[in-house]
């Protein structure tokens, strides 16, 4: 059945869809990892790998975006989260319009700061410049409760003709 111009299926008793109303392709990726420097770096390259398959391969600014975000909560979860014996939890979510990539982990303690509270450390300091780097690559992000622990969620708007996400922003800026 065709809706205004547009394919959309219809179930006896029910009115038509309408374009607004269409079904929502979202994909979905959640993997548990080692809490391990090299269960980070596989969190990253699975990532990657998935978004390629998606259709988002390397090199482009959706995935450098991603693996930059991808890369730090990671890191930040096993080095500051890591619990003996758990593992860390990567969630990626593709709708149309954004990324949004959630990483967990079950330490309770030692919450990470928020959204325009991450400062720089001093120059000297070999760590520490983490979240400011989700923070100048995704366009929102937030530190979530979970029972156990806590998730770092940050979302990538993809582009669309009137919107310029952050990544891209910050890409020509550098």
């Amino acid at each position: 059945m065709l809706v205004g111009g547009v394919a959309g299926p219809h179930i006896e008793g029910m009115a038509p869809l309408t374009e607004s109303q269409l079904p929502l392709t979202v994909r979905a990726f959640v993997r548990c990892f080692p809490s391990t420097r090299l269960g980070a770096r596989a969190a990253r390259g699975a990532a990657l790998h998935q978004l390629a398959l998606w259709g988002h391969p390397g090199a482009t600014e959706l995935s450098e975006a991603a693996g930059i975000v991808v890369a730090e909560l990671a890191a930040n979860a096993v080095t500051h989260g890591r619990v003996p014996g758990r593992q860390f939890e990567v969630r990626l979510t593709l709708s149309a319009a954004v990324l949004a990539i959630e990483v967990a982990d079950t330490m309770t303690e030692g919450r990470p700061p928020g959204p325009g509270e991450a400062r720089m450390p001093d120059g000297e300091a070999e760590s520490g410049r983490g979240m400011l780097l989700v923070e100048a690559v995704a366009d929102r992000w937030a530190v979530l409760d979970r029972c156990p622990g806590k998730a770092v969620r940050a979302e990538i708007d993809l582009a669309t003709p009137d919107h310029e996400p952050t990544a891209a922003r910050a890409a020509t800026t550098a």
